[in-house]
């Protein structure tokens, strides 16, 4: 892999961005990606606000590379959470699900380099106007929230580069050094990636979570709650009370109440496999076994050269 707009934004060897996946991306997965060469991200979506200010704290002691943190913008102590991101110096700053007009110059004054994630065209136009440094674009491939067109990867990723001037991320269905490849030549700069490393050793998600994922075959996953916020999860029991709930054509008051009542921590935390909400990508069913980061990135990075040098 060679240098790019994104190794040189960040500062990193690699072009590869780690997920800020709650309930999975502490300090441990974070630092472990940035000391591997690439750029960990510290997921504060499930954290309040004292945990997030010690897991920073924590990855700065952890590794002396780039690193940075991933902002859900409906967080409801976001003021709180930016803050934090100043005072404590940290220096890049993805944000996600809300409108990036909100944070990003406030951010960007106190020289923090800004990433939105976006699922769309129009989306990633907003977040250029907005100011950002570079967009993550998300297939609906991808594990947790996602975009309500339901565009794939493959044809999101070739149709945003076409519309914007600044460094493109590419992001849903990527756990392979083939993947990193395919989204090079699709026009994405660099790629993110969950998934494969919600299954690594560093991540804090449960043991159990981590080896029903290896566990997935093809169409184990299903995107749902369409109504409310598209989110895709695994198809277990908590899945088939949601189906018997749909059939009883339920008002999205209902549905929110039954949203609120199956806590992420539960299943990936915690590890009720059976009856918790678990998220996970698509691309699980290419996720055969617990690997260290260090392994994972290896991995990737040797296949890419590998079918890189075999394509050329």
């Amino acid at each position: 892999m060679q240098n790019n707009r994104i190794t040189e934004l960040f500062g990193i060897e690699y072009s590869i961005i780690q997920g800020g996946m709650v309930w999975v991306s502490g300090y441990k997965l974070a630092s472990a990606v940035s000391n591997a060469g690439g750029l960990g991200l510290i997921g504060a979506g499930s954290m309040y606000p004292d945990v997030f200010r010690e897991h920073i704290q924590k990855c700065k002691k952890a590794t002396n590379k780039p690193f940075g943190v991933n902002l859900p913008l409906i967080y409801p102590d976001i003021d709180k959470m930016v803050a934090i991101v100043i005072e404590e110096g940290v220096q890049v700053v993805f944000t996600s699900a809300g409108n990036p007009n909100t944070w990003t110059s406030k951010l960007k004054a106190h020289g923090i380099t800004v990433v939105h994630v976006v699922s769309s065209i129009k989306f990633a136009l907003k977040a250029q106007e907005a100011g950002v440094d570079a967009v993550v674009a998300e297939g609906f491939e991808a594990g947790g929230h996602n975009g309500r067109e339901e565009t794939t990867t493959f044809t999101l990723i070739p149709m945003v580069k076409e519309q914007i001037s600044i460094p493109l991320i590419a992001a849903g269905g990527i756990a392979s050094g083939r993947g990193i490849l395919a989204a090079e030549v699709l026009g994405a700069d660099g790629v993110q990636i969950g998934s494969r490393f919600a299954v690594s050793e560093e991540s804090s998600a449960h043991i159990k979570y981590k080896e029903l994922i290896t566990e997935l075959q093809d169409g184990a996953t299903q995107l749902t709650f369409k109504e409310l916020a598209p989110v895709r999860i695994v198809k277990n029991n908590y899945y088939q009370k949601l189906l018997d709930l749909y059939k009883t054509h339920p008002t999205k008051e209902t549905l929110q109440v039954f949203y609120n009542e199956a806590k992420l921590k539960t299943g990936i935390f915690e590890g009720d496999v059976v009856d918790g909400k678990i998220e996970i990508g698509q691309i699980a069913g290419l996720i055969h076994q617990v690997q260290s980061i260090k392994e994972i990135m290896s991995d990737m990075i040797t296949e890419y050269q590998a079918v890189k040098k075999q394509l050329n």
